[in-house]
């Protein structure tokens, strides 16, 4: 039974390579549905990717192939590898873009994609997404099993997200990690890290801006003006209303970001 296949890369919308991953996929497995998460990360931005992936794979179905292509060591040392977990494969570079979202689920093996017999052949040493990651997942939606890809392994690269830093007197600090076509900040203050807070009394600040309470929604505060709200990826996310944060505030990944607040009053609801 054919799977769907799912696609997230840096490639981009200008040029042919995502296209060209899908006829490979649909020349060896036609009933293979296709579905594209995203080609608009960040190039080599493999965090970015990984987090993009992280989020969109509970809403998949069981037995989905997620395909992920971030991967500015392609040709070098790093394996091309498939983590099949309870729920969903994964297939990519070992190079951490896969580890968030695989994590989310129950790990069944490792496999290092090296069985020539699914690859493209010539196999280029700067398109594996065509050569070896499209072959592997198409063959699998048709029925290959995971572990006659290639070898069965023992480890693989796992991606850590930094963790913010806890500073005395209420003060956490942390920095953005992914920045959306919007231009909002998603940070690396779990919404959990603000729960010690009165929403009311918080202040988040980036650079030169300082923003006063957490917003329920981004109409809230006005257009124009800058808010700090728990996105839908639960992390303190940096926004602004009917605008975009990250030209405002000329913000990159890794920009500091600083959040302070009152405790909870003991026994408050």
């Amino acid at each position: 039974m054919s799977r769907i296949i799912t696609l997230t890369t840096d490639f981009g919308y200008q040029d042919p390579f995502a296209g060209i991953m899908k006829g490979v996929v649909s020349g060896i497995d036609p009933a293979a549905t296709i579905i594209d998460l995203t080609h608009g990360v960040t190039p080599q931005d493999v965090t970015g990717g990984a987090l993009a992936l992280a989020a969109a794979v509970d809403f998949f179905p069981d037995g989905a192939v997620h395909v992920a292509v971030v991967d500015p060591g392609v040709g070098g040392d790093r394996r091309p590898i498939l983590l099949e977990t309870d729920r969903a494969c994964f297939i990519g570079p070992d190079n951490g873009l896969l580890s968030l979202a695989a994590n989310r689920q129950r790990l069944i093996r490792t496999v290092h994609l090296s069985n020539p017999a699914y690859h493209l052949r010539p196999t280029s040493t700067t398109f594996h997404g065509r050569d070896i990651f499209a072959p592997a997942a198409a063959h699998l939606s048709a029925g290959v099993p995971p572990e006659q890809l290639g070898q069965t392994v023992d480890t693989c690269e796992a991606l850590s997200l930094p963790a913010p830093e806890e500073h005395a007197a209420g003060r956490i600090a942390g920095k953005v990690i992914y920045i959306d076509g919007f231009g909002n900040l998603t940070t690396n203050v779990r919404g959990e890290d603000l729960e010690r807070f009165d929403p009311k009394s918080v202040s988040v600040r980036t650079g030169d801006r300082l923003i006063r309470g957490l917003s329920a929604n981004y109409a809230s505060a006005g257009t124009g003006n800058y808010l700090a709200l728990v996105n839908s990826w639960g992390f303190l996310e940096i926004s602004r209303c009917d605008g975009n944060a990250q030209a405002g505030l000329d913000a990159r990944v890794g920009a500091p970001v600083l959040v302070a607040g009152d405790a909870v009053a003991v026994g408050a609801k």
